[in-house]
């Protein structure tokens, strides 16, 4: 409702103004999450009124956006900055998978949660996110401001709100890093990292003082025109649930604070966006049409107010600092642990870099990728001879190992519960340590253990053990025995390898190593003298090398980038040779790519080939084809339309065709074919296309929380057979 009511008021109150002096005023915006994107209606009608704001202060996103408009952004660029912002990998602090190092690549990307452990104890994260991100883009926005410490001295003065962990009460910053002051005024409690400023540990202002008209009215102003985002208390017929009770009690002081403070404000404004909630902020576009609709409202009003206003600054319209500089000096401060070099190693920045903003940006996505840093902050600076230095401010983590839970169920392992213990710093400060217990259907571990030396050669050690039961039809490793449909196997690996790797780019990997395998292969399908038929039962050594590349934007729901694994194996030795041992080799290698067009259609080809040099001593060492799995071990390869292991000779060629729509947000429908070909040397003959084997797949996909959720429909036109293949999870 128009609040036309007001206007007497305000004509009586600007006539005695403009008596004695223009009226100053004073803007208020109020905490409240996602729903603050409502503040940014209002402050384009004021832009529209030409009403000028002489002193601006908020809480949370009530102090960002303030903060925006205080240094000179317009409330349409401060509109545009939300829509093209993706809030919720920036408040999750996810980093561009280009910035991961080769390690988290392999080996990450498989919990679910994520806990400190401290003196032996499991405890819980301060908050979902550390705030890096969201540092770095105010580091981005308000570059104008990096050497100015006096908030009074902005185009519009500001203040914004804080409050003390320790005490609970109201920490007023208004001094000192206008970045840093605004991420901590917004660091809601479990979402966001609290924030050291001096010796204060300072969380959301919205704890003390989410609307702060009081602070305001301190700073001698006239007339507050008072934004508020904030929600209701609830009549008693709608405290239904726990959650809306719990919800009430803690918000009894806010919302009695804010009946009080409202009626010491000449201007009340208070948006209808009680049906969305703090972290709505996928519904970004509904909340700023809400804001709009109530700034529309008050155009007569504020329209009246700048009537009064006969004497007005000139406003200069900030932007985004896109400009290049040339670093002539690199300070870093806040080392510890790391030296420099691995620093500007992982940064990588030398003396003599032309950079933007937004290139320092994804430098520190490098630097923040190796989890060493709680915060990382920088300065641009000025030197008499006109050169530019940067100082970067480093505030290190403490080596805290972390214990990371995940969940997953497929055809072959079944239910399993992944339970990962990392630690980093164990023997020196760039080394990593993690193992992966897999517990459930199929009893699992995988232990690595990394020495990063970023561009110089590193080195690691690897163990393994995995093992399960399946049905399958390779029937070829018993020749001499009768014939069956399927043998049920039992298989044992047992892997450990040493070796040393090199990283080009955080895109390449080069490594060669060691491995030992010792493998337990048996059978109760067919029995020997009443006991299972023992398929192999051998240790082997090999030299081994790879060659791998990964540009891939995602670990699943690939939309783009490139994949390669090449790898070659060169076994020496059997435990239990019986004088039948020859050495041979096996070469196995995978190329992929992908890519997206119409923004939702994603086309995804991956190539593979295997191939054995040699006569090996058993037929266990054949590549087998068949089944669905993204985790095979060995010589295992998935394939759609055959069952696991269905299909197996010493060699293989394979290509797979997988279109992906993305219909809803992760939501997807997908067709897979695959087509391949083996024989003992699929190369012998020119016609690569004899003896094609196919396989197609029709499918749902969702990006869930726990991970990916798969349901597909498989047949082959080669076996006249479909199943029903599902799972559930990240791939471990």
């Amino acid at each position: 409702m128009k609040k036309y009511f007001l206007l007497p008021f305000l004509a009586t109150s600007m006539l005695f103004f403009a008596q004695q002096k223009q009226p100053k005023v004073g803007l208020v915006l109020s905490g409240g999450g996602a729903k603050g994107f409502a503040h940014i209606g209002v402050l384009k009608e004021i832009d529209k009124a030409g009403l000028q704001i002489d002193y601006i202060g908020g809480t949370s996103i009530g102090a960002i956006v303030g903060g925006l408009y205080a240094v000179g952004y317009s409330g349409e660029q401060i509109e545009k900055i939300i829509l093209e912002t993706d809030f919720v990998a920036l408040l999750r602090d996810k980093l561009p998978r280009s910035t991961t190092p080769f390690f988290e690549k392999e080996y990450g990307e498989k919990a679910l949660i994520s806990f400190p452990v401290t003196k032996r104890k499991i405890g819980l994260p301060k908050a979902v996110s550390k705030g890096q991100n969201m540092l770095n883009m105010l580091l981005e926005l308000f570059s104008e401001t990096e050497n100015i410490s006096d908030f009074s001295t902005f185009q519009i003065p500001f203040f914004s709100i804080a409050t003390d962990v320790e005490t609970g009460g109201q920490v007023l910053l208004e001094k000192g890093s206008l970045p840093i002051a605004l991420r901590a005024s917004g660091s809601f409690p479990t979402l966001l990292n609290p924030v050291q400023i001096g010796d204060k540990l300072l969380i959301d202002g919205g704890v003390a003082n989410n609307f702060p008209v009081d602070v305001m009215r301190e700073k001698g102003v006239d007339v507050i025109i008072g934004v508020d985002v904030q929600g209701r208390l609830y009549e008693k017929e709608k405290l239904t649930s726990v959650v809306a009770i719990l919800n009430q009690i803690v918000s009894y002081k806010m919302y009695n604070q804010r009946e009080l403070d409202k009626n010491k404000i000449e201007v009340y404004i208070h948006p209808d966006i009680s049906k969305y909630n703090v972290v709505d902020f996928d519904k970004k576009i509904e909340i700023l049409k809400e804001g709009d609709k109530i700034a529309g409202e008050y155009s007569a009003i504020l329209k009246e107010i700048e009537l009064k206003q006969t004497r007005k600054k000139k406003r200069i319209e900030t932007d985004k600092n896109i400009q290049k500089v040339t670093l002539s000096k690199i300070t870093i401060n806040g080392i510890k642990n790391y030296s420099r070099s691995y620093v500007l190693g992982k940064l990588n920045l030398i003396q003599g870099d032309r950079v933007s903003r937004n290139d320092i940006t994804k430098r520190i996505y490098l630097l923040s990728a190796t989890k060493n840093y709680e915060q990382i902050t920088y300065q641009l600076k000025e030197t008499p001879a006109g050169k530019t230095e940067i100082i970067f401010s480093l505030v290190e983590l403490s080596k805290k190992p972390t214990l990371e839970i995940g969940v997953h169920y497929d055809a072959l392992y079944e239910s399993s519960v992944l339970a990962r213990y990392m630690q980093g710093g164990v023997f020196t400060n760039n080394d990593v340590f993690s193992f992966d217990a897999i517990l459930g259907d199929k009893l699992r571990y995988n232990l690595n253990y990394f020495v990063d030396n970023g561009f110089y050669f590193s080195y690691g050690f690897r163990s393994r053990y995995n093992r399960f039961r399946a049905n399958t039809t390779f029937n070829n490793i018993l020749p001499n025995s009768p014939i069956v449909n399927s043998l049920n196997i039992k298989y044992i690996d047992f892997t450990n390898q040493v070796f040393v790797q090199t990283t080009f780019d955080r895109k390449f990997a080069l490594g060669v190593g060691l491995e030992h395998k010792k493998l337990n292969i048996s059978t109760e399908t067919i029995l020997e003298n009443d006991a299972p038929t023992v398929l192999d039962d051998n240790g082997y050594l090999n030299a081994f090398g790879y060659l791998k590349l990964d540009t891939y934007d995602q670990k699943y729901f690939v939309k783009k980038g490139y994949f390669a694994d090449l790898g070659f194996k060169w076994y020496l030795s059997s435990s239990k040779n019986n004088g039948n041992f020859q050495d041979f080799a096996q070469a196995k290698g995978t190329l992929g790519f992908a890519t997206t067009f119409f923004e939702k259609i994603t086309f995804q080809n991956t190539n593979e080939a295997g191939f054995t040099l040699g006569n090996p001593s058993s037929n266990i060492f054949d590549f087998y084809l068949g089944g669905y799995n993204q985790n095979y071990i060995n010589t295992f390869v998935s394939m759609y339309g055959f069952e696991f292991s269905e299909l197996g000779n010493q060699s293989f060629l394979k290509s797979e065709f997988a279109f992906r729509y993305q219909f809803l947000e992760k939501n997807y429908f997908s067709f897979i074919a695959n087509y391949a070909r083996l024989e003992d040397n699929v190369l012998k003959d020119a016609n690569l296309f004899k003896d094609i084997k196919s396989g197609y797949a029709l499918g749902y996909s969702f990006d869930s929380f726990v991970g990916p959720l798969e349901l597909k429909f498989s047949w082959s036109p080669d076996t006249k057979t479909s199943a029903i293949l599902f799972n559930l999870g990240y791939w471990f």
